[in-house]
């Protein structure tokens, strides 16, 4: 097809090459500026985009173009784009714009823009803006992309510090999400979206400080989520009410939210297969999985932050800490709840550990005892000291039995005088004496028949009072067990 006059010669080759495909190469490096060789109008790119060229009849039309300054817009907006471009190591002086465009396949390799602007867009093919820097902000609201999203070695730095430097909300991608090695200075915004074939962020840097760098509420993740693998957020990653059908992980990664009290990971609300939450270093911020719930959680104590809210999470699989490690895991939360210990306590038990179970309850209403006031206070003392809150009664007997040598002792000592007539009078005997003072019941007889003296009277009222005590722990211990909480 003869060529629209007016077109420079770059300009002219592009036109010839595109009924087949043939890529044109006015460079090999990125232009620093509109030489007149490498220059080529916007405008004749959206012209062939849009069908202002045919296709050479057994060949495949496509716009291919190497080493290119373009100037102008290149719009397509609320166009039907049938066939592929290709731009790479091109530099853009202005956005392209993509909103509510039906495409092929597009890729921007290796070129520079001031933003992208795909809001609404349909691709039949995959969106790739790999090894681009793009010097404003990319934006994907309801965009479908059918052949996935590619921004491996992406650089994004947004104008402005409060702006999404990756825009998106209801965002959908089958295939597969890739952004690895990028740097993106600037918030990520995924909220709604839907990742069919996963989201693979190793080694990328999201960089947002004492904000945003990654919200991604609501989205639903199918197979892998990778941030992992030297992936570092400097930030807030929220993930609220996110899905994730297979592994979530984060890998020796990096989590900071650059502020001690801001979160660094919020993941509240959230489901996933099995969460690996091993960084590379300790996490600096709070973490919160409230009311999440997890198949297989994967951490370590020496990545845990001083603040984990864990209140209603459930789990079905624990790995990567020990007994104790994980009391205190669960003690991390600055407010108490019941809930993760209860969820930990059917946990050990659930594999069989039941002597582990009960010391997490026992840890459970320590840690609930120090929020009581002081009556409160000294009655859990005593319920610990002698029965464990019930789930060792084997302290009371241990403290019965310690009873019951001093009693024998004493009374063996400084026998107590009769106070019946000789011969309605039991044989005297210091160890059963000691059990009919110790039990809050007169069992054998002996306390209403013999009468302490001098100072071995102290030690029968303590005898009587302790064994009322001991009794009274006892029940109510058995009480709290039979009824936890």
């Amino acid at each position: 097809m003869t060529p629209p006059p007016g077109l420079t010669p770059a300009e002219e080759r592009l036109w010839a090459a595109f009924p087949t495909g043939t890529t044109v190469v006015l460079g090999d490096d990125l232009p620093e500026g509109p030489l007149p060789e490498l220059t080529v109008r916007a405008d004749v790119l959206t012209r062939l985009m849009l069908g202002a060229c045919e296709a050479r009849p057994g060949a495949v039309a496509a716009l291919r173009l190497r080493g290119a300054y373009i100037v102008g817009r290149l719009d397509v907006s609320g166009g039907t784009v049938e066939h592929e471009l290709r731009l790479e190591r091109c530099r853009l002086v202005e956005e392209p714009d993509f909103s509510n465009a039906d495409t092929r396949q597009l890729r921007f390799a290796d070129c520079r823009m001031p933003g992208f602007d795909g809001g609404g867009l349909r691709a039949d093919g995959y969106l790739s803006l790999s090894g681009s820097t793009i010097d404003g902000q990319v934006r994907l609201p309801r965009a479908q992309l059918s052949g996935g999203f590619r921004m491996n070695g992406t650089r994004i730095t947004a104008a402005d510090p409060a702006e999404w430097a990756l825009f998106s909300g209801g965002l959908v991608v089958d295939v597969g999400t890739f952004i690895r090695d990028a740097e993106i200075t600037g918030g990520v915004r995924f909220v709604g979206a839907r990742m069919n074939g996963g989201l693979f962020m190793e080694r990328t840097v999201l960089s947002n400080p004492g904000r945003i760098a990654l919200d991604a509420q609501n989205m639903v993740v199918e197979d892998a989520a990778e941030f992992s693998a030297g992936f570092k957020a400097v930030g807030t990653v929220r993930l609220r009410s996110a899905r994730f059908n297979g592994i979530l992980s984060f890998s020796k990664g990096t989590l900071d939210s650059s502020d001690p009290e801001r979160m660094s990971l919020h993941a509240s609300h959230m489901y996933a297969d099995e969460l690996l939450l091993w960084t590379s270093e300790r996490i600096r911020g709070r973490v919160s999985l409230s009311y999440s719930r997890v198949g297989v959680l994967h951490d370590h104590p020496s990545v845990w932050p001083d603040e984990l809210f864990l209140n209603g999470l459930v789990y079905e699989t624990l790995r990567g800490a020990g007994f104790k490690d994980r009391l205190d895991w669960v003690a991390r939360d600055p407010q108490f709840h019941l809930q993760p210990y209860e969820q930990l306590a059917a946990w050990y038990h659930g594999v069989g550990s039941d002597d582990l179970a009960r010391k997490v309850q026992l840890a459970k209403l320590r840690a609930r005892r120090r929020r009581l006031h002081f009556i409160g206070r000294a009655w859990n003392h005593l319920l610990d000291w002698t029965v464990g809150y019930g789930y060792r009664p084997w302290l009371a007997f241990a403290w019965f039995a310690f009873l019951l040598a001093v009693g024998t002792t004493v009374f063996s000592v400084e026998k107590p005088h009769a106070i019946r007539p000789p011969d309605e009078l039991p044989d005297f005997h210091a160890l059963v004496y000691s059990l009919d003072l110790l039990i809050p019941l007169d069992t054998f007889g002996q306390q209403l028949a013999y009468d302490a003296v001098g100072w071995s009277r102290w030690v029968a009222y303590l005898l009587v009072a302790t064994g009322w005590v001991l009794a009274t722990a006892l029940i109510a211990g058995v009480t709290r067990v039979l009824r936890p909480g």
